[in-house]
């Protein structure tokens, strides 16, 4: 059978990839830790749940609205304002199938043939081969640990041209979970603002913040802001709800958003109206949850980044949100197990997977092979059970 060139040059997740590896060694009855998928590994609230119930129960299985519902149009309008100080009308927001789809749905309506988006390295696996299925092309620009892992204004600015149609921002980040700051922030909106250029904003860690940090909406920071900033967000992250499938895009362009609801009309429709009822009871409903997660992947955070930085040849950053850590094993790279060489990201992990059952994604999917990346939405205990798999497995490495 025929296979388009669009499917045969589309990347594979590697997230996904060894998480699925990692289910398939389980099932054949291995003792495998994995720290790669990434969602919360709390039961979605109660209250949530029971929405869903109840919009069974009153038989709410039709069709709704492709671009979503009104009541949560209007739940999503009274969230941002609530929470990012964001005044959107209804008309300048769509609900889609998760955020990966909001933002597959933006570089459809976005992006011409040749058209270019600037990503930051490291970045979400996602984020270039969407930039790709729009036939667009990605640009990547370097970032620094010692910068938090957050791009110059000047890194930016000679990465733009006359073909640049949007800057991606992911903050808090996956893979680094690094948060930007109000300066960083403002430097990137102005930049945008000036090339009159788009800053796609992707906010689905945003509840997920440590230390006392606020998060900063860029479209919070003035009128020109809000014109040139595409707002992303959803329920898979804050509320547990990764399986439902509910994101949304809000920007001042009701005309950009009509396209993409005419792309939903003729790909999606819907997303679960089942779900969009869950979503309004998530968005409107208590926030208490939240905060508990939140004080829990805090603590997960810790134990796992002085666990890693105890191992040696790994140096791991501290994130400020997310529920990432992204340590540099750099100084492991030629190192071997036996006869095999460790010579990239990938050949750790899959050294750590057999050595130790022990699963980590590895950074090249990210950009990044001199790091690989665990997730703390899993338990204290598997955590710690893990890392000590993982320090034993390493001090195995001449």
């Amino acid at each position: 059978m025929h296979i388009s060139q669009r499917a045969r040059n589309t990347a594979p997740s590697p997230t996904l990839a060894i998480t699925a590896r990692a289910k398939a060694l389980a099932a054949q009855g291995k003792d495998v830790i994995g720290f790669g998928a990434g969602e919360p590994d709390f039961d979605t609230p109660d209250h949530i749940k029971q929405a869903a119930v109840a919009a069974l129960e009153a038989g709410y299985t039709k069709y709704t609205p492709s671009s979503g519902d009104a009541d949560l149009k209007q739940a999503i309008v009274e969230k941002l304002a609530r929470d990012n100080g964001l005044h959107y009308k209804p008309s300048q927001v769509i609900v889609s199938c998760g955020a990966k789809h909001s933002l597959y749905n933006i570089m459809q309506a976005l992006l011409d043939p040749g058209d270019e988006v600037i990503i930051p390295v490291p970045y979400w696996v996602t984020y270039p081969e969407q930039v790709k299925l729009a036939d667009g092309v990605p640009v990547f620009v370097p970032t620094d640990p010692k910068n938090d892992f957050m791009p110059t204004r000047e890194a930016l600015r000679q990465a733009i041209t006359s073909r640049t149609r949007a800057i991606v921002l992911n903050s808090p980040c996956n893979p680094t979970g690094a948060v930007a700051s109000r300066q960083t922030i403002k430097e990137i909106v102005s930049l945008c603002i000036q090339h009159q250029i788009y800053l796609i904003s992707d906010e689905i860690y945003e509840k997920l913040i440590y230390d006392g940090r606020q998060h900063v909406s860029p479209a919070a920071l003035g009128s020109e802001s809000f014109q040139y900033t595409i707002t992303v967000n959803g329920c898979s992250k804050a509320y547990s709800m990764t399986g439902w499938r509910i994101g949304y895009v809000a920007s001042a362009n009701e005309e950009f958003i009509a396209a993409m609801g005419r792309l939903q009309d003729q790909s999606t429709s819907n997303p679960t109206s089942i779900a969009q009822k869950a979503a309004v009871a998530a968005l409107l409903g208590p926030q208490e949850p939240v905060e508990q997660m939140r004080q829990a992947f805090e603590a997960r955070r810790n134990a796992m980044v002085e666990r890693l930085n105890a191992m040696p040849g790994v140096h791991c950053p501290m994130p400020g949100g997310a529920f990432y850590a992204f340590p540099d094993i750099s100084a492991l790279l030629g190192r071997k197990a036996g006869s095999k060489v460790i010579a990239s990201s990938d050949a750790l992990a899959e050294f750590l997977l057999d050595e130790a059952g022990v699963a980590v994604v590895p950074g090249s999917g990210f950009g990044a092979d001199t790091h690989i990346r665990l997730s703390y939405a899993t338990s204290m205990e598997k955590i710690e059970k893990g890392l000590e798999r993982m320090a034993q497995a390493l001090r195995k490495l001449e």
